[in-house]
Protein backbone atom coordinates (compact mmCIF):
# COMPACT_ATOMS: atom_id res chain seq x y z
CA UNK A 1 0.00 0.00 0.00
CA UNK A 2 1.29 3.39 -1.02
CA UNK A 3 1.49 6.13 1.63
CA UNK A 4 -0.04 9.56 0.79
CA UNK A 5 2.83 12.10 0.82
CA UNK A 6 0.86 15.23 -0.05
CA UNK A 7 0.31 17.71 2.76
CA UNK A 8 -2.97 19.44 3.26
CA UNK A 9 -2.89 23.16 4.00
CA UNK A 10 -4.72 22.46 7.22
CA UNK A 11 -1.89 20.19 8.33
CA UNK A 12 0.82 22.87 8.06
CA UNK A 13 2.64 23.67 11.28
CA UNK A 14 1.71 26.88 13.12
CA UNK A 15 5.11 28.40 12.40
CA UNK A 16 4.47 28.12 8.64
CA UNK A 17 1.06 29.78 9.06
CA UNK A 18 2.64 32.62 11.04
CA UNK A 19 5.29 33.04 8.35
CA UNK A 20 2.65 33.10 5.58
CA UNK A 21 0.55 35.61 7.50
CA UNK A 22 3.62 37.79 8.06
CA UNK A 23 4.45 37.71 4.33
CA UNK A 24 0.89 38.65 3.33
CA UNK A 25 0.82 41.55 5.81
CA UNK A 26 4.28 42.74 4.73
CA UNK A 27 3.29 42.64 1.07
CA UNK A 28 0.09 44.57 1.76
CA UNK A 29 1.97 47.16 3.83
CA UNK A 30 4.67 47.66 1.22
CA UNK A 31 2.03 48.04 -1.51
CA UNK A 32 0.23 50.63 0.62
CA UNK A 33 3.49 52.47 1.31
CA UNK A 34 4.36 52.55 -2.40
CA UNK A 35 0.88 53.80 -3.29
CA UNK A 36 0.89 56.35 -0.45
CA UNK A 37 4.37 57.57 -1.41
CA UNK A 38 3.38 57.91 -5.08
CA UNK A 39 0.32 59.92 -4.04
CA UNK A 40 2.43 62.23 -1.87
CA UNK A 41 4.80 62.80 -4.78
CA UNK A 42 1.88 63.57 -7.12
CA UNK A 43 0.40 66.03 -4.60
CA UNK A 44 3.79 67.72 -4.14
CA UNK A 45 4.12 68.11 -7.92
CA UNK A 46 0.63 69.61 -8.10
CA UNK A 47 1.56 72.02 -5.28
CA UNK A 48 4.60 73.11 -7.30
CA UNK A 49 2.45 73.59 -10.39
CA UNK A 50 -0.18 75.79 -8.75
CA UNK A 51 2.49 77.88 -7.02
CA UNK A 52 4.26 78.41 -10.34
CA UNK A 53 1.00 79.33 -12.09
CA UNK A 54 0.12 81.93 -9.45
CA UNK A 55 3.62 83.38 -9.57
CA UNK A 56 3.30 83.70 -13.36
CA UNK A 57 -0.10 85.40 -13.04
CA UNK A 58 1.26 87.82 -10.44
CA UNK A 59 4.21 88.47 -12.77
CA UNK A 60 1.74 89.58 -15.45
CA UNK A 61 0.08 91.90 -12.91
CA UNK A 62 3.50 93.27 -11.97
CA UNK A 63 4.21 94.09 -15.64
CA UNK A 64 0.93 96.02 -15.85
CA UNK A 65 1.68 97.86 -12.61
CA UNK A 66 5.19 98.73 -13.83
CA UNK A 67 3.71 100.23 -17.00
CA UNK A 68 1.42 102.37 -14.86
CA UNK A 69 4.39 103.53 -12.78
CA UNK A 70 6.24 104.57 -15.95
CA UNK A 71 3.20 106.62 -16.98
CA UNK A 72 2.38 104.45 -20.00
CA UNK A 73 -1.09 103.55 -18.68
CA UNK A 74 -3.27 104.67 -15.77
CA UNK A 75 -3.26 102.56 -12.61
CA UNK A 76 -7.04 102.00 -12.84
CA UNK A 77 -6.60 100.77 -16.42
CA UNK A 78 -3.78 98.44 -15.33
CA UNK A 79 -6.11 96.95 -12.71
CA UNK A 80 -8.95 96.47 -15.22
CA UNK A 81 -6.62 94.76 -17.67
CA UNK A 82 -5.27 92.65 -14.79
CA UNK A 83 -8.81 91.54 -13.96
CA UNK A 84 -9.34 90.50 -17.58
CA UNK A 85 -6.03 88.65 -17.66
CA UNK A 86 -6.97 86.62 -14.57
CA UNK A 87 -10.56 86.11 -15.67
CA UNK A 88 -9.59 84.81 -19.12
CA UNK A 89 -6.45 82.83 -18.31
CA UNK A 90 -6.63 79.09 -17.75
CA UNK A 91 -3.98 76.42 -17.57
CA UNK A 92 -3.80 72.64 -17.79
CA UNK A 93 -7.09 70.80 -17.61
CA UNK A 94 -9.42 73.51 -16.34
CA UNK A 95 -7.16 75.40 -13.94
CA UNK A 96 -8.27 78.98 -13.32
CA UNK A 97 -7.46 81.99 -11.13
CA UNK A 98 -9.27 84.13 -8.63
CA UNK A 99 -8.40 87.32 -6.81
CA UNK A 100 -9.80 88.94 -3.70
CA UNK A 101 -8.80 92.14 -1.99
CA UNK A 102 -7.13 91.73 1.39
CA UNK A 103 -10.49 92.40 3.09
CA UNK A 104 -12.15 89.55 1.15
CA UNK A 105 -13.94 91.43 -1.63
CA UNK A 106 -13.84 89.31 -4.75
CA UNK A 107 -12.23 90.87 -7.80
CA UNK A 108 -12.24 87.88 -10.16
CA UNK A 109 -13.63 84.38 -9.89
CA UNK A 110 -13.38 82.45 -13.14
CA UNK A 111 -16.71 80.93 -14.02
CA UNK A 112 -18.76 82.91 -11.50
CA UNK A 113 -19.00 86.61 -12.33
CA UNK A 114 -21.97 86.90 -9.92
CA UNK A 115 -19.49 86.78 -7.02
CA UNK A 116 -17.28 89.58 -8.33
CA UNK A 117 -17.51 92.74 -6.24
CA UNK A 118 -18.99 90.92 -3.24
CA UNK A 119 -17.22 90.46 0.06
CA UNK A 120 -16.84 86.77 0.79
CA UNK A 121 -14.48 86.98 3.77
CA UNK A 122 -16.93 85.10 5.99
CA UNK A 123 -17.91 82.49 3.40
CA UNK A 124 -17.95 79.01 4.95
CA UNK A 125 -17.93 75.49 3.61
CA UNK A 126 -18.09 72.54 6.02
CA UNK A 127 -17.54 74.94 8.92
CA UNK A 128 -14.32 76.38 7.45
CA UNK A 129 -14.01 80.05 6.51
CA UNK A 130 -12.14 79.11 3.38
CA UNK A 131 -11.66 82.62 1.97
CA UNK A 132 -10.07 83.68 5.26
CA UNK A 133 -7.70 80.71 4.97
CA UNK A 134 -6.81 81.68 1.40
CA UNK A 135 -6.25 85.34 2.36
CA UNK A 136 -4.12 84.43 5.37
CA UNK A 137 -2.00 81.99 3.36
CA UNK A 138 -1.54 84.45 0.51
CA UNK A 139 -0.38 87.24 2.79
CA UNK A 140 2.46 85.20 4.25
CA UNK A 141 5.89 86.15 2.89
CA UNK A 142 6.14 84.28 -0.42
CA UNK A 143 2.49 83.22 -0.32
CA UNK A 144 1.12 79.95 0.99
CA UNK A 145 -1.18 76.96 0.74
CA UNK A 146 -4.65 76.49 2.19
CA UNK A 147 -6.78 73.35 2.57
CA UNK A 148 -10.57 73.61 2.58
CA UNK A 149 -13.75 72.23 1.01
CA UNK A 150 -15.49 73.58 -2.07
CA UNK A 151 -17.82 72.07 -4.70
CA UNK A 152 -16.76 71.74 -8.31
CA UNK A 153 -18.37 74.14 -10.75
CA UNK A 154 -21.97 73.12 -11.37
CA UNK A 155 -22.04 70.76 -8.37
CA UNK A 156 -23.19 71.15 -4.77
CA UNK A 157 -21.18 68.53 -2.87
CA UNK A 158 -18.06 70.06 -1.30
CA UNK A 159 -14.80 68.24 -2.05
CA UNK A 160 -11.37 68.59 -0.47
CA UNK A 161 -9.46 71.36 -2.21
CA UNK A 162 -5.96 72.79 -1.86
CA UNK A 163 -4.90 76.18 -3.12
CA UNK A 164 -1.91 78.43 -3.33
CA UNK A 165 -2.30 82.18 -3.09
CA UNK A 166 0.03 85.17 -3.20
CA UNK A 167 -0.54 88.79 -2.21
CA UNK A 168 0.05 91.44 -4.85
CA UNK A 169 0.36 94.62 -2.79
CA UNK A 170 0.17 97.24 -5.59
CA UNK A 171 -3.44 96.21 -6.34
CA UNK A 172 -4.19 94.89 -2.82
CA UNK A 173 -5.14 91.53 -4.36
CA UNK A 174 -4.61 88.02 -3.09
CA UNK A 175 -4.33 85.92 -6.26
CA UNK A 176 -4.88 82.18 -6.12
CA UNK A 177 -5.56 78.91 -7.85
CA UNK A 178 -6.10 75.39 -6.59
CA UNK A 179 -6.96 71.79 -7.26
CA UNK A 180 -9.30 69.13 -5.99
CA UNK A 181 -7.34 66.54 -4.04
CA UNK A 182 -9.47 63.72 -5.49
CA UNK A 183 -8.36 64.67 -9.02
CA UNK A 184 -4.75 63.73 -8.23
CA UNK A 185 -4.04 60.10 -9.07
Amino acid sequence: MKKNTTTSLTNLPLSVWVLLLFLVVALAASTYMITDNARRIALAKQDELIKSEVQTAVGALQALYDRSQRGEIALAYAERVGEDVLRNTTYGDGGYFWADTSDGTNVVLYGDASVEGKNRADAEMNGIKYVQKILTAGQQPGGGYANYWYPKQGQTTPLAKRSYSLYFAPFDWVVGTGYYVSDIR
